[in-house]
């Protein structure tokens, strides 16, 4: 029985330590203007806007696509700190939006360098140089 207990216990605490904590979103800066894309934009295009949220291997990531039109888009991106990654707050990103290979593609200058937004299915894909920083975001209602 103690070896029952030892083993559960032991279970509980390895799945605590290493399964991801589920965040709530942080509080959206007051400066935000998410503006509905003009109904004439391409579904391909307009289907990058909104809010997003998701994670990576050691980042939980927040991120608003706040416009949007054929040529660029505002971005916003948060993204929590761990052990050797300090918090990110919410920054502002000036994209550009371009059809690369028949796709759509959002990049701008990221902390990491230039990161890339491409959509797939309900996925937002987020790939930066870094190779630990590659969240999968899903839409937020």
């Amino acid at each position: 029985m103690k070896t029952f207990v030892v083993l559960a216990v032991s279970i509980v605490l390895v799945s605590v330590l290493f399964c991801p904590i589920v965040m709530a979103a942080p509080a959206i800066p007051d400066d935000v203007q998410i503006v509905q894309p003009d109904p004439s934009l391409p579904k391909e295009i307009s289907a990058f806007w909104g809010k997003w949220d998701g994670g990576d291997t050691l980042l939980q990531h927040f991120l608003i696509v706040e416009k949007i039109n054929e040529k660029e888009a505002s971005i916003y991106w948060w993204q929590s700190g761990t052990a050797g990654y300090a918090a990110q707050g919410w920054v502002r990103y000036e994209a550009k939006v371009i059809k690369e290979r028949g796709k759509y593609i959002i990049w701008f200058s990221g902390p990491t360098g230039i990161a890339q937004l491409t959509l797939k299915g309900e996925y937002l894909n987020l790939d930066t140089p870094s190779p630990l920083v590659k969240p999968r975001l899903r839409r937020v209602p």
